[in-house]
């Protein structure tokens, strides 16, 4: 049997410019991965613990709580209206999803599957385990007369902060429809739109009055700081969630029922959703301003938990530069061949350590 030949682990790469940014005397800087860093709210916590006597097996398909809690955040937060009860599917986070997705739905050779042409890593990996073809591409136009199975949209995007509108969305889905493409949208940086406001692909503004072969992946790991917790969920159309739990329930792909209830409690807690927005807002402001009065440019970066940045030159140059002033970035490499000018800086650090590569931006 051939093993699958997988891309290096991206972020293995960094290790000698963290040595070099963790020798800095005020210690490093890391905005090269977007981990949340403050608590996990107390009322989340307690839920967690709540249901830890439980002793049997958790359901594949979530408590009823859960699914009508993720049904009526997205509406209040989203307007998203239509999805029924049984088509929301608690994940195990998301990444475990988006690397399973294209084999989970049936794909494998002979299928094409398109990314965005600047994406998160796991979506070209998800592909390769299916063993399907991948085409990486920004609009129906630059796919010619190829008919793919599968087409990945992502906003706001990691890396760029790029979002995408109704009237983009809705072509894309037109699209699709009329070529028989199953659309899947990361949806994981929907509740942080900063200079635009994002947009579902299950909006009614989008979709036509239809959930037919769409699919959105949702994250409570940025919004809710539930990433040690691993609680996503993926919804859209009633009979590929249906499919998809069926070989989650064959797979062994349950989230713990300590998470499912530490989830409703997340989902109905708006308060907390933008208290969080609001930390995340202040870092931005900070670090934006200094990044920009360093003399670096900032593309796209309207939404989103990243700052995609550049200074005109290598990617890696920038990594390097960045890391002799104690500030870890990711080089735009890692998202693909066109983001080799661009370096991805988190906002997921504590107010000190923004406040910290501020300082040592604004001296440079």
């Amino acid at each position: 049997m051939s093993r699958i030949a997988l891309p290096d682990f991206p972020w293995d790469s960094l290790a000698a410019a963290k040595v070099k940014a963790q020798a800095h005397p005020g210690g490093i800087v890391d905005l090269s991965i977007g981990t949340p860093v403050d608590p996990v709210p107390e009322h989340i916590r307690a839920a967690l613990a709540s249901v830890s006597e439980i002793p049997g097996y958790p359901t594949t398909h979530g408590i009823p709580e859960l699914r009508a809690a993720a049904i009526d955040a997205l509406s209040r937060r989203h307007g998203i209206e239509g999805v029924p009860e049984p088509a929301v599917l608690p994940t195990i986070g998301s990444k475990e999803l988006v690397a399973s997705l294209p084999r989970q739905l049936g794909f494998g050779p002979g299928d094409l599957v398109v990314i965005p042409e600047v994406a998160y890593p796991t979506y070209e990996v998800g592909v390769l385990l299916a063993g399907a073809s991948l085409l990486r591409a920004d609009s129906t136009f630059a796919l010619g007369p190829q008919r793919p199975s599968m087409l990945w949209i992502n906003s706001p995007s990691n890396p760029t902060g790029r979002v995408l509108g109704a009237d983009h969305l809705r072509k894309v889905v037109e699209w699709a429809r009329e070529r028989d493409v199953v659309v899947v949208s990361d949806e994981c940086y929907l509740a942080l739109g900063w200079e635009s406001e994002p947009v579902s692909i299950l909006h009614p503004s989008v979709h036509g009055g239809t959930l037919d072969g769409l699919l959105a992946v949702h994250s409570l790991s940025k919004s809710a700081n539930l990433a040690g917790y691993r609680a996503g969920f993926v919804t859209g159309d009633p009979k590929l969630v249906a499919g998809l739990l069926e070989i989650r329930k064959h797979s062994g792909l349950i989230v713990p029922r300590p998470v499912q209830e530490a989830m409703v409690a997340a989902l109905k807690d708006d308060e907390a959703l933008a208290v969080q927005r609001e930390r995340y807002a202040r870092r931005r402001l900070v670090l934006r301003k200094a990044l920009l009065d360093s003399g670096f440019d900032i593309s796209h970066s309207e939404a989103g938990l990243y700052l995609w940045s550049t200074r005109g030159e290598s990617a890696l140059d920038t990594v390097d530069w960045l890391a002799d002033r104690g500030i870890l970035a990711a080089p735009g490499t890692f998202y693909g061949p066109t983001g080799g000018r661009h370096v991805r800086i988190a906002l997921t650090a504590t107010d000190e350590r923004i406040d910290a590569a501020a300082e040592r931006l604004a001296a440079a």
